[in-house]
């Protein structure tokens, strides 16, 4: 944290500019392609896109307050925005997208701009399976069959927001105790718990594993760049999880903060929804990303944004 926070103190004299500072949470590809957006659209401005994960990114908000040097934060999971929401600005009227039912600035009493929906399937590598004379599952409950035993893969609920979506569809749908049942189970199937969200992708890669819990969207990627995958989607729909982008309380009058944040959250979110990230949440989205898939079902994700809620069941979870 101190030298993060050197960073930003080095930054801020940067050419005698004035500094902004958006503390993103969204892979390091994606902060590139709006750093040089940025760059070319507020010459005026030095900004600097920061990338830190989406809970060490609400501790400092939420330990320094208006007086962070972050102004603006991008693709924050919305739990953690509704735990930081005191220190966070009223961003009314700024938002000018059509958003789906539920997503709208106004569902999130104006604190924050629906960043995007990040959502999750069953993913296989094909050549694995092919290899092991395996047919691919088609629920969650295939993936207790003990022929899969050392060939899958699942990111942890304690240092993944995507683990915890698949977690948290279980608890809804099951219960809590039919869920937990179902984890102990699944476990003595699984090869390893990864730490990212994106662990399984690249074992499925690598060829480690032949099925994985994984984001779609970095698995549409895989295929597309030639990897042998394969997108099964749950019976129950897919599981998901929201981000969000907000101003830290305090720095909507500071010097460009409010032009800045207005060009992220109303033209960069369409590029990156169209390029990178492209789960539907806005009316008229466009979608230009090869072989996604279309006409998604999405499950029940009900509490997904209640930040104790997750904190309950993350104590109930022993791996």
């Amino acid at each position: 944290m101190l030298a993060v926070t050197l960073v930003f103190t080095l930054m801020a004299d940067f050419g005698g500019k004035e500094s902004i500072v958006i503390c993103s949470s969204a892979e390091q590809f994606r902060n590139d392609a709006l750093q040089e957006q940025l760059n070319e659209r507020f010459p005026q401005y030095n900004i600097v896109v920061m990338y830190m994960s989406t809970g060490k990114a609400a501790a400092k908000v939420l330990a320094e307050g208006p007086g962070s040097e972050v102004d603006i934060v991008m693709a924050l999971e919305t739990g953690y925005l509704n735990k930081i929401r005191d220190s966070l600005a009223d961003i009314s009227g700024i938002s000018r997208l059509d958003y789906m039912q539920g997503l709208t600035p106004a569902d999130n009493d104006n604190l924050w701009v629906t960043w995007e929906r990040q959502a999750g399937a069953i993913v296989v590598n094909k050549n694995v399976l092919k290899k092991h004379g395996l047919e691919a599952p088609k629920t969650y409950a295939d993936l207790l069959k003990p022929e899969y035993k050392g060939l899958i893969a699942m990111p942890d609920p304690k240092s993944s927001g995507t683990g915890y979506f698949f977690y948290k569809t279980w608890a809804n749908t099951m219960g809590d105790e039919a869920a937990l049942a179902y984890v102990d189970q699944l476990h003595e199937n699984l090869k390893q718990f990864t730490e990212s969200g994106s662990g399984p992708i690249k074992l499925l890669k690598q060829g480690e594993v032949g099925i994985g819990l994984a984001l779609t969207f970095q698995a549409v990627n895989e295929i597309n760049n030639g990897q042998p995958l394969e997108i099964i989607f749950p019976e129950d729909g897919s599981p998901y999880s929201l981000t969000g982008s907000a101003v830290v309380r305090g720095h909507m009058e500071n010097p460009g903060v409010k032009e800045v944040y207005d060009f992220v959250v109303n033209e960069f979110l369409k590029y990156d929804k169209e390029n990178f990230s492209p789960e539907a949440i806005y009316e008229g989205q466009i979608n230009a990303i090869e072989n996604y898939p279309q006409n998604i079902k999405y499950a029940d994700m009900t509490g997904i944004q209640d930040i104790k809620e997750k904190e309950r069941l993350l104590d109930l979870w022993k791996y």
